[in-house]
């Protein structure tokens, strides 16, 4: 099953790890067009990942949420390892999924090598990721769609992209990345036990 899931290009939570920890030592990253910025962008979200994980306080609530799901669900995550907002929030996802493994099932899926599926689930036209389909498996049908970032996050962007006030795009990268660091993912999760609470 596994070697199917890899030929369509699906790649368990566990194995991207591995291939992220691969590429920071090889010095590449997950898209082939591999540049400089990416390579560093992908080095510093592996840290970034790696903390997350070591660091995340799941909320009771939540958790509540994700234990009492019934039907099986399917997590397609669309990202790629040099994404910043993947690495503040996809670590996090996947401690979610991992609260009832048995009815979560996730996967990662590359934006780069598979366009055509991103263009279903563009952002105000744009391929931002990470972006999260949650489909039912039980009853066959797409639950909810979140992403790219917790609904504050993409605020800053958007009045960002209104009004820069004399920011370049790596001034305002730093200020997102302030947001997340103080957030310490109490957003993300807020807006997951609503879209879990949801589900059957």
């Amino acid at each position: 099953m596994s070697t199917l899931l890899a030929e369509v290009g699906l790649l368990s939570y566990d194995t991207y790890l591995r291939r992220f920890e691969r590429w920071v030592k090889e010095g590449s990253t997950s898209s082939e067009q591999a540049t400089v910025d990416k390579i560093e962008f992908t080095k510093l979200n592996l840290s970034r990942t790696q903390r997350i994980h070591n660091t995340l306080i799941l909320d009771d609530v939540l958790k509540a949420e994700a234990r009492r799901i019934k039907h099986n669900y399917t997590w397609v995550v669309l990202t790629e390892a040099w994404c910043g907002d993947s690495a503040q929030n996809l670590p996090v996802i996947a401690e979610i999924a991992r609260l009832n493994p048995q009815k979560i099932k996730l996967y990662i899926l590359f934006r780069d090598k598979n366009t055509e599926f991103m263009n279903n689930y563009l952002t105000n036209g744009a391929r931002a990721i990470p972006k999260l389909i949650c489909i039912d498996e039980t009853l066959s049908r797409e639950s909810f769609v979140w992403g790219p970032r917790p609904a504050a996050a993409q605020k800053l962007l958007t009045e960002w992209k209104k009004d820069p006030g004399g920011k370049n795009w790596n001034e305002f990268e730093r200020d997102l990345h302030t947001w997340y660091a103080k957030n310490k993912s109490q957003d993300i999760q807020k807006e997951f036990a609503i879209l879990l609470h949801t589900l059957v």
